[in-house]
């Protein structure tokens, strides 16, 4: 067979990515806090980029209504300054309430106030700028400090102290110690026996419990100060994976104990903390910041509206765009600002379009999950991706991504935005299938309503289900049981009744 070359003429469509497009796409997966790193990036990389500062834009707006208000005796042809005094006049409330920052403040003050204002306000007391109330609080003491301090005081030999210090360095953030007594000796080149001697010794800071290598020996430090630690109880710890099991019968046995002895000991056990450490936690938790505000409105349905303070406000300067072509000097330098013209009007672009992107999904979450806003969790529709995407008119990545890590705060609380998506579960009767969220609280539900001696198992939980319209088989029970964290049965019914027990006592 021969080859030959001929020219073909085909008509095709194809998708092509450009790195702007994969942008656009990655904007609305990011995070709050990741899409305030991404413009804190272009803002630097882009000269023509800039923040909007609504604290400005309200001051500049307050100045354009002074000025509406003023006449033109209030302006001095010569100096073409504002006359204080004029606009004192005219204004109901002081310039120094209106502006703190006033550069005429020092004029009106005098020369001995003035200079007293200036050093506060260098000081950061007068200062809006400078002035945070964060910088005036004392920083959080950590674990390390507060076992610092106790060091210091009880060993006077400094090889003693030593020895402690890098004991601390092993703690973690829950108190234990997580190196081994042999490991630190070695290391300092100390003797095994008189490292044991310091840790025993540490073994009795504030808060009780720390220095400790397990739970048994956490726990048996806090009995051993408040003076409980018996042979019955130094066998309850040696066994807590029985205690876990709530195998009681065994317990008492090992510990020679009746079960009212042993219901007490698991009383004290439980008063006592299992991670000393963690008061002393520097890590402060970041709070969850909403995208979606879901409000009642005036008409009976819901107002659904984007977070402002979520909104990054960018701008393009034009301005200084228009005056810095103007001195270009070769192509090089008009190129390079044209691509910047051209990517920070981009930015401006996407963001606004994740903006009504979130805000359009959000509106058929909560237009398709109005019962659950109205009556609680119980109602929770099953909804799934594909039927926001086919009702907005978007592709299903599309809301998958705008969903990822958004927040929404509805009267009912802070809910992120996948928590509306759930599985369907048929309905028994034939009817409107049930939502899995739906059908997990109402299990948590009769377990808490379940009395000691009648305990009900996974079957006599399939069945209330069923009596109650949800089709759904034992596996899942177990399965939804098992994530929410619910014991079996059987160990449901030793601890509600060893419960039931104490508090009859």
């Amino acid at each position: 067979m021969a080859l030959s070359a001929k020219l073909q003429l085909r008509q095709s469509q194809s998708l092509v990515m450009t790195p702007q497009l994969m942008q656009s796409i990655r904007l609305l997966q990011f995070t709050h806090a990741e899409l305030e790193h991404f413009i804190d990036e272009e803002i630097e990389r882009n000269p023509l980029l800039e923040r909007a500062d609504p604290q400005e834009d309200a001051a500049s707006d307050l100045a354009r209504k002074s000025d509406a208000t003023t006449t033109d005796e209030d302006w001095n042809d010569q100096s073409h300054a504002w006359s204080a005094e004029a606009i004192s006049d005219k204004l109901d409330s002081s310039l120094e309430n209106l502006f703190p920052d006033d550069p005429g403040r020092s004029d009106r003050l005098g020369p001995d106030l003035s200079a007293q204002w200036k050093s506060a306000s260098g000081s950061g007391m007068g200062g809006s700028d400078s002035f945070d109330m964060e910088d005036m609080a004392a920083a959080r003491e950590t674990l390390r400090d507060h076992v610092g301090e106790q060091i210091a005081l009880t060993f006077a030999d400094p090889a003693a102290r030593l020895i402690a210090a890098e004991l601390t360095d092993g703690l973690d953030e829950a108190g234990y110690l997580r190196m081994e007594a042999a490991e630190v000796a070695e290391r300092l080149g100390a003797d095994a026996a008189t490292v044991e001697a310091v840790l025993a010794k540490c073994q009795t800071f504030d808060p009780v419990g720390i220095f400790a290598r397990d739970l048994a020996e956490c726990l048996s430090l806090q009995l051993a100060a408040r003076d409980r630690l018996d042979p019955a109880m130094r066998a309850l710890l040696a066994n807590l994976a029985l205690l876990a099991r709530r195998d009681f019968a065994t317990l008492k046995r090992l510990c020679g104990v009746d079960e009212e002895d042993l219901l007490d000991m698991m009383g004290e056990i439980r008063a006592l903390d299992p991670r000393p450490g963690t008061a002393f936690s520097g890590g402060v938790s970041d709070a969850i910041v909403a995208d979606v505000e879901v409000r009642p409105a005036s008409d009976g349905t819901w107002a659904v509206e984007l977070n402002s303070d979520t909104l990054p406000r960018v701008l393009v300067d034009h301005i200084y765009y228009a005056q810095v072509s103007g001195h270009a000097k070769d192509q090089a330098e008009r190129d390079f600002l044209s691509e910047c013209l051209q990517n920070a009007n981009w930015l401006t672009r996407s963001l606004d379009q994740r903006a009504r992107t979130i805000l359009k999904v959000a509106s058929e979450i909560v237009r398709q999950q109005d019962a659950f806003l109205v009556h609680g969790v119980r109602h929770l529709k099953p909804l799934n991706l594909r039927t926001v995407a086919d009702a907005i008119g978007m592709h299903e990545s599309t809301v998958s991504r705008v969903t990822a890590n958004k927040y929404m705060l509805t009267p009912r609380g802070v809910f992120e935005l996948r928590y509306f998506f759930t599985a369907a579960i048929a309905s028994a009767e034939g009817g409107e299938a049930h939502s899995a969220e739906a059908v997990r609280d109402r299990i948590r539900q009769l377990v808490d309503e379940e009395k000691p001696q009648d305990i009900l198992s996974d079957d006599a939980i399939v069945d209330l289900l069923k009596a109650s319209g949800v089709d759904i088989a034992r596996r899942t029970v177990a399965k939804y049981r098992e994530a929410m964290n619910i014991p079996s049965s059987v160990q449901r019914r030793r601890e509600k009744r060893a419960r039931a027990h104490a508090a009859d006592a």
